[in-house]
């Protein structure tokens, strides 16, 4: 249903300047998502580059996770960059229904820029909406990957495992990534992780170092597959903390 994916912002209507600071970001975040949001995925040499969905939970919880999170993206376009590049889609839901995404950024910087004008705010979880999406946009070409950073689950599991089914169907991992330990969120997120093939993987409130390792392995896997994590494996811990959690029995490493 079109009401569970999340919507593309239109160019902000033009007119007297308003005073409000916080109107004025959210100004610039729709001009920056109407100005990408018709751009196909790039490629390189008739390839097509990898492509990752970055989803993160923007609800006010999340703040201190969505700062660190805009500090850390870069890294990931620079761990793909020697084997062909990435082009990367942010999705991301605050509020009662706000959820929204961008297009196909190529560029790191300006994924950073837009991000760093997003503040949370208060609402409860849509990863249901995420799904949904990330199955579209699966459906349309070829995903590699979907990384989601959060740190609960206030929907039905039955609800989300249907809308992971078409990911799983179409060999889409869902990287699964909770700070904190809400026993809900990690059942929940565990159990999407099995049914895509992809990972569940915990990290500690103001481990920088952590989720970097993390979030550089999955875009290393979206625009490589597993052989191109496996090599990384020999040097990552975060490539093989996600290797092994991709084989677990579980799908997860604490």
């Amino acid at each position: 249903m079109a009401a569970d994916r999340p919507t593309s912002l239109k160019p902000p209507v033009t007119g007297p300047k308003l005073s409000s600071p916080a109107v004025s970001a959210d100004s610039e975040v729709a001009a920056f998502l109407a100005e990408v949001s018709a751009r196909a995925p790039t490629s390189v040499a008739g390839e097509v580059r990898g492509r990752l969905i970055f989803a993160l939970d923007a609800t006010m919880s999340r703040q201190p996770t969505w700062d660190l999170a805009c500090a850390l993206q870069a890294g990931m376009f620079e761990e793909v960059a020697a084997i062909g590049g990435l082009d990367m889609q942010l999705v991301y839901y605050r509020g009662i229904h706000e959820c929204r995404a961008s297009g196909w950024v190529g560029d790191g910087r300006r994924l950073g820029a837009l991000m760093a004008q997003i503040d949370c705010r208060g609402g409860r979880t849509q990863i249901g909406r995420v799904l949904a999406h990330a199955g579209s946009e699966a459906e349309r070409a070829r995903v590699g990957a979907v990384v989601f950073v959060g740190d609960a689950m206030e929907e039905a599991l039955d609800d989300l495992c249907a809308k992971a089914g078409p990911l799983a169907l179409r060999g889409v991992p869902v990287f699964l990534f909770q700070e904190g330990r809400d026993p809900v969120a990690e059942r929940g997120f565990r159990e999407i992780a099995r049914l895509t093939g992809g990972a569940w993987c915990r990290f500690d409130a103001g481990a920088a170092e952590q989720l970097s390792a993390l979030l550089r392995a999955a875009a290393r896997y979206a625009a490589g597959g597993r052989q191109a994590l496996t090599a990384l494996a020999n040097s990552s811990p975060g490539a093989k903390q996600l290797l092994a959690a991709m084989s677990g029995p579980k799908s997860g490493a604490g």
